[in-house]
């Protein structure tokens, strides 16, 4: 694997941490974003937003470089993980910021971001994975669906394989929703009302609002002025994680599947979806807290 929920034991708490905890494709590079304009206060970090918060479950850097990187920063700290809830160590003392998005464009953007990985991120990730070889993932997405849907990248996820689960990990917070130290995005919401959304976890992380900078941070979380500085935002860029950094933000996907996904898969997803979540999670992760219609 890619990466191992076990680096944590190496991991040293603080009050007031925050751990941005997403299935992968879901927002998670915007989450962090959002948390580091917060605790900031400024788009001008201490730190490349892909050094200042980085995934301490990733095999790329040895886990006590990262470790050591995170014990050095003085400020508020954000880290990041796409590991279930059950997965995890839990700490009452820090924040866990969770965002959600629609399974069906979590698995788009999937693609896309496997289509981008550089050469480098490809060999260690065969080399990491054990991957035979020669070894090809099919071409067509449909065929590809069929995989991410139904198989896990772990024996006991539901679903995933290989980009990464969606079902699965957002049921495992889902179950803890009420703990006051766990918070709720959708990346629906963030699109529809970013002010709104921003405000909803400043309040939630105890940040206060000063207005007069208020505008300036909303604007930096926006999509277009995240990818213009895309060498410092991208996750792994400082590592040559991708053929292209600009690429990483190619496009907020959004209900495009459905001219994508056959009409089988797309009734593949209703019956899986279904049987694994709850009628109200499978509301909110595919809508938001509007449960609007798309």
């Amino acid at each position: 694997m890619i990466y191992d929920s076990a680096r944590w034991e190496s991991f040293n708490p603080r009050n007031g941490d925050i751990i941005v905890a997403t299935p992968a494709k879901c927002g998670t590079t915007w989450t962090q974003m959002i948390c580091a304009l917060l605790v900031h206060q400024t788009d001008d970090f201490p730190q490349p937003l892909t050094v200042l918060s980085r995934w301490i479950e990733r095999h790329t850097e040895p886990v006590a470089d990262v470790t050591a990187h995170f014990d050095s920063q003085p400020w508020r700290r954000i880290i990041k993980t796409h590991t279930p809830l059950d997965g995890l160590p839990y700490y009452d003392n820090v924040n866990y910021v969770f965002c959600g998005r629609d399974p069906r464009d979590a698995f788009l953007s999937g693609l896309d971001h496997i289509d981008n990985l550089s050469e480098k991120s490809r060999a260690d990730a065969a080399k990491l994975g054990k991957i035979p070889a020669g070894f090809t993932l099919p071409t067509d997405p449909n065929v590809r669906f069929q995989m991410w849907i139904s198989a896990g990248p772990q024996p006991w996820v539901w679903d995933g394989f290989p980009i990464g689960s969606v079902l699965y990990l957002t049921n495992s917070y889902w179950q803890h929703r009420d703990l006051k130290n766990i918070h709720f995005m959708h990346y629906a919401d963030l699109t529809r009302d970013l002010d709104g959304e921003m405000r909803r976890l400043s309040k939630s992380l105890g940040i206060p609002i000063d207005e007069a900078k208020w505008p300036a941070l909303v604007n930096a979380a926006r999509f277009d002025t995240m990818k213009s500085n895309a060498a410092r935002n991208a996750p792994g860029a400082h590592l040559g994680e991708w053929a292209d950094s600009n690429k990483f933000f190619r496009k907020a996907r959004q209900g495009e599947w459905r001219d994508v996904l056959s009409p089988e898969n797309q009734a593949l997803y209703e019956k899986i979806s279904s049987e694994r979540l709850s009628p109200e999670l499978k509301a909110w992760l595919e809508h938001g807290r509007a449960k609007a219609t798309p």
